[in-house]
């Protein structure tokens, strides 16, 4: 059991309504681990290991402490809830190569200039309130939360080193599905307005 968590799927508990009405807060979600930078599409819900590009520099991951903290932490530790780790969950929009705009005349995000229909976002949401032109690099990605009002993604991180970015190689892996409540079971989808846009001249 422990090889099948390590190796192939971790599960992981969400806090935050980032990612709503996708994920909600409380919810527990599978990870695939197995999937590797090449297998990345836009719009893959992905967890990742954000200390080089999310996190606060200066913030200390929580650790458990004292009895009671450590056996907190075997506990959740075992039930994929790693304490003290770094780890966020946001939705592909741009792969390596694309050009991401926000927003366009109309007020929608644009990704190698086809504009995205955005309807998986809660109702009412406008794509972003902040305004961005980026080209993502070579081994980076840029995400973004469903949630887009109440969502610390790339677009909070522009000015930061790496602009935002992150590494294909930060990628824990690809969310598969909620298994936790029960009635939250199910698989998450792809909209197919992202996995839909042809890749970026010069790239795959």
């Amino acid at each position: 059991m422990m090889l099948v968590r390590a190796f192939l799927v971790q599960s992981f508990y969400v806090p935050s309504a980032s990612m709503e009405p996708a994920i909600r807060p409380g919810d527990r979600i599978l990870v695939d681990k197995t999937v590797g930078a090449d297998d990345l599409r836009r719009g893959d819900v992905v967890v990742f290991d954000g200390t080089r590009s999310f996190a606060v520099a200066d913030r200390t991951p929580a650790q458990a402490q004292g009895l009671v903290g450590r056996a907190l932490g075997g506990a959740a530790s075992l039930f994929g809830i790693d304490l003290g780790e770094q780890d966020f969950v946001k939705r592909i929009v741009g792969l390596p190569g694309d050009h991401v705009v926000c927003c366009d005349a109309q007020g929608r995000l644009s990704v190698n200039g086809t504009p995205v229909d955005e309807s998986y976002l809660p109702a009412g949401t406008r794509p972003s309130d902040t305004t961005f032109d980026v080209t993502v690099p070579a081994g980076r990605l840029w995400l973004m939360g469903d949630n887009r009002s109440n969502s610390a993604d790339s677009r909070a991180h522009l000015g930061d080193p790496g602009g935002g970015m992150v590494r294909t190689s930060d990628v824990v892996g690809r969310a598969s599905a909620t298994y936790w409540p029960l009635n939250r079971l199910g698989e998450f989808a792809t909209p197919p307005a992202l996995s839909s846009i042809p890749a970026a001249e010069g790239t795959r």
